[in-house]
């Protein structure tokens, strides 16, 4: 299957895609993350920090940009964003983005919501490429139109909705599309939510709590230099901040997640050992779930990356502790449950 598939809602300033299936263009016009102009991208977030106010356009990148804090290991986001925010081009004479959004790649459209009040998202669209690693989602959220519906066969380049600022905590100043590029955790995650009784759940297995996010600038750049980039390649790069291992007893029928993408496992020797170690990027992105040998009898962490301060502000409040020493917290358990589907 090849992404280059253009329609006429393709700008003339989007390049072809690459014969790369994993290729993919930006969704809307602003192209200044290629230009070097990162604050042309990127929208600000209203920041009040030791009595100053300030509208970073840092905080609109991927990662712990958000929330600053002063700590031992100095001036540190504790807040993770799981992908990034586009500034709109143009307005209306009310300041309404106009900007049209396009889907980054072939696909069928898994979700969307047309509410603007049940997710922080606002409303919001899922497609999900159909890649040779597995499935892929692409996430795009604070619409303030849809064009198209669930279930719908997109084309690299179709216009999919308009940039808009629905959802919590955004006003028209702000108008911005969040982008993201996930793996999705379990096809159970229903089961998971009732089980932690996390209220309604409005969006199924596309609530996003249930997809880790990469650092799709990062892949963007990456794959700009190298069009031959494939998600697992880019994703094996990625620094690892701790792992977690876990007994294998009764996990090989649950873990879906290396079902939907083997590649995760790259060790042909795997029916051997008694446990899994999974490698984690510090905000729980899933880097390698590999064979062990320790013999575990819960999910303990067997190594993690040494900081000053606390564990909790570099992992999303998945760790406890600090330096070498750690520990999963509630909520990591909860998330390492729903991970490997032990629950």
């Amino acid at each position: 299957m090849s992404a280059a598939v253009f329609t006429a809602n393709q700008t003339a300033a989007q390049k072809p895609a690459a014969a790369n299936q994993h290729s993919i263009i930006l969704p809307t016009g602003n192209k200044h993350i290629f230009r070097g102009d990162s604050e042309n991208f990127y929208m600000f977030v209203y920041r009040q920090f030791e009595g100053v106010s300030s509208k970073p356009w840092t905080a609109g990148k991927y990662g712990f940009v958000r929330n600053i804090k002063r700590t031992e290991d100095g001036l540190i986001g504790t807040r993770f964003h799981e992908g990034i925010d586009i500034k709109p081009l143009n307005r209306d004479r009310s300041n309404r983005p106009l900007d049209k959004i396009m889907a980054i790649a072939a696909g069928t459209v898994a979700y969307t919501n047309t509410s603007p009040t049940r997710s922080n998202y606002g409303k919001y669209i899922v497609i999900e490429h159909h890649w040779s690693c597995g499935p892929i989602y692409s996430l795009y959220a604070h619409l303030s139109k849809l064009s198209v519906q669930q279930g719908q066969q997109v084309n690299q380049g179709q216009t999919i909705g308009q940039m808009g600022y629905t959802g919590s905590g955004l006003n028209r100043e702000r108008s911005h599309l969040h982008l993201e590029l996930n793996l999705m955790v379990n096809k159970q995650f229903n089961e998971w939510h009732k089980k932690h009784r996390l209220g309604k759940n409005y969006h199924g297995m596309h609530n996003g709590m249930n997809m880790v996010g990469l650092d799709i600038a990062a892949f963007y750049i990456a794959q700009r230099r190298d069009n031959s980039l494939t998600i697992p390649r880019f994703v094996k790069s990625q620094q690892v901040y701790y792992k977690v291992t876990i007994p294998r007893t009764g996990i090989e029928k649950t873990m879906d997640i290396l079902a939907r993408y083997p590649w995760l496992n790259h060790d042909a020797e795997s029916s051997k050992s008694p446990s899994w170690e999974i490698s984690l990027t510090a905000s729980g992105f899933p880097v390698s779930i590999l064979p062990s040998q320790r013999i575990v009898d819960s999910p303990r962490i067997s190594s993690v990356k040494k900081c000053q301060s606390k564990h909790s502000y570099h992992t999303k409040g998945l760790l406890l502790g600090t330096g070498y020493r750690a520990s999963l917290s509630d909520r990591g358990k909860r998330f390492i449950e729903l991970l490997t589907g032990s629950f």
